[in-house]
């Protein structure tokens, strides 16, 4: 039996690319800006590859062997934690193999980080 894989493409442009909640050393609201490129995971099952890089609004290319069955959860994940970390431009690829949503939060995190140059407060994320 083989399994078909389908690719969803997602602009998310809106007014939510005007709203942020951080503040810099300054004072004002800032948004995590996308450097370089950044990669976290692995291509093994139940697991994810997910590789970030700058991009205009937020692009989600998702490749899935469960996107009939979970393709919405999935996006709702990764659009819930670029507006966590307050990422506005990025192109987000994600090659899932089955990962459960704590997977591909935290490989998208660890993806924005290495991208934005900066590090994420493990710590505090386990207080949440």
């Amino acid at each position: 039996m083989t399994t078909e894989i389908k690719t969803f493409i997602i602009d998310y442009m809106k007014t939510e690319n005007k709203r942020t909640t951080e503040r810099s050393s300054k004072g004002r609201v800032t948004n995590m800006e996308i450097k370089t490129t950044g990669s976290a995971g692995t291509y093994e099952s139940c697991d994810a590859m997910i590789t970030v890089r700058p991009g205009n609004g937020i692009t989600i290319d998702l490749n899935s062997d469960v996107i009939d069955q979970f393709g919405d959860a999935i996006k709702e994940v990764i659009l819930k934690t670029l507006e966590e970390m307050r990422v506005r431009n990025a192109v987000v690829e994600v090659v899932d193999k089955g990962a459960f949503d704590c997977v591909i939060r935290s490989r998208l995190q660890a993806a924005v980080c290495r991208a934005g140059e900066t590090r994420f407060d493990w710590e505090g994320e386990d207080r949440k």
